[in-house]
């Protein structure tokens, strides 16, 4: 019986091998142009195809049945963020306090609050923040009508398809020759892990890819992690350091292009004739003095605990940490000189992100850090112009980020083996894998990132 992948439950067990108690249950298929018998000598009717030399692999007589991967399709960003059904578009924020600033720290100046409150309200002073006289007359001084600053953004669904397609005597040839049988559960089961492979890389595509000229549709995969964890003081510094140099507008106002600042309708991470302007979608993000290669910083635990500490100020609660291997690694080494050691903890991805499992081990072990996961990812980038540098860190507090799901993954198939040959236009059949989704944050300065280190 064929098993359909209909909802993210389905998707995330059969990357992780439990769907039906087996892992023969496969997501999408990649870009190929087709899956033909290599038995036809004729040119036209062979492999076709940029992989037909790879192909033609499948079909053959002394190779056993098991196809083994050598490659690591790990999906670690995608399994971690939490998700939810894409019920709304948009959703609104507050951005300022109705008086005493938007810093995490309330501001307290020396201006009195009056019977009309203007915008220097940012920092009243300490004596006119509320307290007022027993019978105090309304809409008068100190007593007058407050409002806090909202703000409005949205998201629009994302459509990641990957399609493929097997000719009838491919098929009928695969279970004759060699015994691999259902060339099409094969196939599958690899591009399906492929489909989820490209949503992780998605999640963790480096700011530095959002080129209007390079990389025209890039806005049309799911947003980056590293697009929503980032600030307009970081984006200034990447300008500063030439990280890229369509990254500036040639406009007079000398501002960013939209693929940079532009994030769920808000443009305030936008510089303005390069000069920065803190906003409120500013994630923390430490980088350093710069990003230019003498810039690149060691990492230390300090770093990694004034990170942690700022977010905490800020009102985050990282709930995990997602990085390289190679910066895993570089935080043992440092508590292995300091005769500390990181603990480890078994975790399972769920639709809430990640949790803790007590008893059997049903999920994977990661080391943590103040009892926080380190989620290892072999896609995460490092920024920055030096050369020695290792991955950058990011920390998630996935209680205000999250994956909205339209439409979970869902498997198409249609040709001569369902019947309709006329589907597809000739003697084979076609199979697509398509998810609709968009990642959401709603508590920027929740999320940091820890970046330009070696």
């Amino acid at each position: 019986m064929v098993k359909y992948i209909n909802t993210i439950a389905d998707l995330e067990a059969a990357t992780y091998g439990t769907f039906g108690g087996t892992n023969d249950i496969l997501k999408s298929g990649g870009s190929l142009l087709g899956l033909h018998t290599a038995h036809d000598t004729n040119a036209t009717n062979a492999f076709v195809g940029t992989a037909a030399s790879n192909l033609s692999n499948l079909y053959n007589v002394i190779y056993g049945q098991k196809v083994w991967s050598m490659l690591n399709q790990e999906i670690n960003p995608l399994s971690i963020l939490p998700k939810r059904p894409y019920s709304s578009s948009g959703w609104r924020v507050m951005i300022d306090r109705p008086a005493g600033g938007s810093s995490a720290a309330f501001a307290i100046g020396t201006t009195d609050i009056t019977a009309t409150p203007t915008a220097d309200m940012s920092a009243p002073s300490a004596d006119s923040i509320g307290g007022v006289s027993e019978n105090h007359a309304l809409n008068s001084v100190g007593l007058s009508e407050l409002s806090p600053e909202y703000a409005t953004l949205f998201m629009s669904p994302k459509t990641v398809a990957h399609m493929f397609g097997y000719s009838e005597v491919a098929a009928e040839m695969a279970k004759i020759d060699d015994g691999i049988g259902d060339i099409r559960n094969i196939v599958r089961e690899d591009m399906g892990k492929f489909h989820a492979e490209v949503q992780s890389k998605m999640l963790v595509m480096p700011l530095e890819n959002y080129d209007h000229t390079s990389y025209a549709d890039i806005e049309l995969n799911y947003t980056s992690l590293n697009k929503i964890v980032a600030s307009s003081k970081e984006l200034e510094a990447m300008v500063d350091a030439g990280m890229h140099g369509s990254m500036a507008s040639t406009s007079s106002t000398g501002g960013l292009i939209d693929q940079y600042s532009y994030l769920y309708g808000n443009n305030s991470r936008d510089l303005v004739g390069n000069a920065f302007n803190a906003s409120f979608m500013d994630s923390y993000v430490n980088y350093g003095d710069g990003y230019a290669a003498t810039d690149v910083r060691s990492l230390t635990l300090t770093l990694i605990n004034t990170t942690l500490q700022n977010l905490r100020t800020n009102g985050g609660t990282p709930k995990v940490i997602l990085s390289g291997y190679d910066t895993i690694q570089a935080i043992a080494d440092l508590l292995q000189a300091q005769e500390r050691f990181m603990e480890r903890k078994e975790i399972i991805p769920s639709h809430q992100g990640v949790r803790g499992i007590k008893g059997r081990e049903v999920g994977f072990r990661v080391a943590t850090y103040f009892d926080i996961p380190l989620i290892p990812c072999k896609d995460m980038p490092n920024s920055g112009e030096a050369t020695t540098q290792v991955s950058d860190m990011l920390f998630l507090d996935t209680d205000h980020l999250w994956l909205a799901v339209m439409k979970p993954t869902q498997y198409f198939e249609d040709g001569i083996n369902s019947g309709n040959p006329f589907g597809v236009g000739n003697l084979g059949n076609k199979a697509m894998f398509r998810t609709m989704g968009e990642t959401g944050c709603t508590f920027f300065k929740g999320q940091g990132k820890l970046t330009n280190l070696q």
